[in-house]
């Protein structure tokens, strides 16, 4: 098995690639790099989302650790991944494991790493990883272990809540009163994931839907985007509530649908919480934004004064910046954000709780401020598309893109292009169009902003005539 590490973590399909087998090698890995580190004696934080098997995943891990003499403390029942990274940090731990394979569809799950800063590991840590694992099985290392039974009579696995942490945190960066007395009528849907319960725990009188236990994630993936928000879109429409909330299978991404009942992207999450941070926080520092994130970001740190800095896809690039400079806010387009004062990670319920701040203080809707902000810096319009691609169709793409990029797409030239991930068009008024493989799935992404929905479709048109999709 070839064990490769994604955008956050490796993934696979469960009973074919993540096998317990193959979970062991990697946990092995895992101990020996800890070891080897210094950071074993300073112990593991486990957890786990609600995807088939994870709790049995989550208690092998345990047991390679154990054998290796690295002490876990494992959650005691599924958790989102922000409160494991968090009691990463907060308990002082040489790293976490979560074991949740995100907003992959069901049949996936997943071994995401956790460094002891709390946010996700570096892809230094995880080409190490990587080798470590190679080497082990050419060598025939033997995968250490103890019963979870035995481990935990010694003391080895221990079980902890990382809510009571966790939620005095949240505390901490959020005026929940405020948000309380302001009674903003608020529906969740954690699709089925492991961010199941949290918000309503932390605010009185929030409803939620989809909140049951569902390895089958309703026939979805759980992946909080327009398509997949379709119930809860219609609850807004109804008049009952005034926003509604969205998180992905293990919570670190954030969707939400507005006043109106229409999905309000991360884009526009992002643009909305920074403002928010920075106009009623107080807060400031630079931003980070990804690849396929919105342009509005770019205009806000030029409106604001604030340094931009534009990455990669995958949160693991903008937490390498949060580590090394004085980072307000960063995000990614597939609901991933992070902010100052925090752990450097996405967390989807604490940007959730943001945005209902954001509408305390204001009196207004998430759609509304958004319109004052386009108001300002023009209107931008966005859409991604998702197409199946075989493997040999895509290493194609990549090699004609690489070797031979167009200059004009649709009749219009490009100006400029960015391929630090997937391969980015960029046209004279700012428009843009994305072309980016997926690293964990066989699926070709889509991505463009104009300055109208026509543009974007136009444009979207165009890059499957280019892909032949």
């Amino acid at each position: 098995m070839n064990i490769k590490f994604g955008t956050d973590g490796w993934r696979g399909v469960i009973a074919r690639d993540f096998t317990f087998d193959n979970l062991s090698l990697v946990a092995q890995a895992t101990m020996d790099y800890l070891n080897r580190e210094g950071l074993g004696d300073k112990g593991l934080v486990i957890g786990y989302d609600r995807r088939f098997l994870s709790r049995d995943f989550a208690r092998r891990v345990a047991e390679v650790a154990a054998g290796n003499a690295v002490k876990v403390q494992l959650t005691d029942g599924y958790a989102p991944t922000p409160a494991v990274s968090w009691a990463v940090r907060e308990k002082g731990a040489g790293a976490g494991i979560m074991i949740t394979a995100s907003h992959n569809p069901p049949e996936y799950n997943g071994f995401k790493v956790k460094e002891a800063f709390g946010g996700s590991a570096r892809q230094s840590t995880t080409a190490v990883l990587e080798e470590i694992v190679a080497y082990n099985v050419s060598s025939r290392r033997r995968v250490l272990e103890c019963t979870y039974d035995e481990a935990v009579s010694k003391g080895l696995i221990e079980l902890f809540d990382p809510c009571i942490g966790y939620f005095r945190q949240i505390d901490r960066y959020v005026d929940l009163d405020l948000i309380a007395k302001a009674q903003i009528p608020v529906v969740v849907d954690p699709m089925y994931g492991a961010g199941s319960g949290f918000i309503p725990r932390l605010l009185k009188g929030v409803d939620e839907i989809h909140n049951s236990v569902n390895p089958y994630f309703g026939g979805q993936p759980p992946e909080p985007i327009g398509d997949n928000l379709k119930e809860l879109s219609a609850l807004l429409k109804c008049g009952k509530y005034r926003v509604g909330l969205a998180l992905d299978g293990d919570a670190d991404r954030i969707g939400a649908i507005d006043e109106n009942g229409d999905f309000f992207s991360s884009h526009s999450i992002f643009t909305v919480i920074l403002r928010h941070l920075i106009e009623y926080k107080g807060l400031s520092g630079g931003i980070v934004k990804t690849v396929s994130t919105t342009r509005m970001i770019d205009l806000l740190a030029q409106k604001y004064d604030l340094p931009l800095f534009e990455t990669p896809i995958g949160f693991k690039h903008i937490c390498a910046l949060m580590l090394t400079g004085d980072i307000l806010m960063g995000g990614e387009e597939s609901g991933g954000l992070g902010v100052k004062g925090h752990i450097p990670e996405r967390d989807g319920i604490l940007l959730g709780l943001l945005l209902l701040e954001a509408m305390a203080v204001s009196g207004k809707g998430l759609r509304q401020m958004l319109d004052e902000t386009m108001d300002e810096i023009g209107r931008f319009f966005y859409r991604r598309i998702d197409c199946h691609i075989g493997i040999d169709a895509k290493e194609q793409l990549v090699k004609q893109l690489t070797a031979s990029p167009p200059l004009e797409i649709d009749g219009r030239q490009v100006v400029t292009t960015n391929f630090s991930d997937g391969f980015k068009f960029i046209f004279e008024n700012g428009d843009w169009l994305l072309i980016r493989p997926s690293g964990t799935e066989p699926v070709l992404r889509l991505y463009s902003e104009a300055s109208s929905i026509e543009q974007v479709d136009r444009m979207l048109r165009a890059a499957r005539v280019l892909a032949a999709i």
